[in-house]
């Protein structure tokens, strides 16, 4: 019985992190949809990525999120996949397909 338990939050899991969400462009998105499309970004910190890019220009590498006030490495680590630059791919895995 434990192993179906197991099993059972396994897939549970797995099928969770297939519907994440969808990529979120950090250049262009509003507030409201980065709070719903990042882990660890609600409103006040979805906020804060919009005043930054507005001081400072359009973000040029993901890693520059760590410059907007309460968004740490472990943030963007979490949400690497998820985040987009303008015209940039989701990720390098999707771009050895083509």
């Amino acid at each position: 019985m434990q192993f179906f338990k197991t099993l059972f939050l396994s897939l549970a899991l797995l099928a969770g992190a297939a519907f994440a969400g969808e990529p979120v462009n950090v250049n262009t998105a509003s507030a409201q949809e980065m709070a719903d499309a990042l882990t660890g970004i609600g409103m006040t910190k979805a906020e804060a990525i919009i005043d930054y890019r507005e001081a400072n220009g359009p973000f040029q590498h993901v890693d520059e999120l760590v410059n907007v006030k309460g968004i740490g490495l472990k943030t963007v680590d979490r949400n690497r996949d998820f985040i987009l630059l303008d015209g940039e791919a989701r990720s390098t895995a999707s771009n050895q397909d083509s």
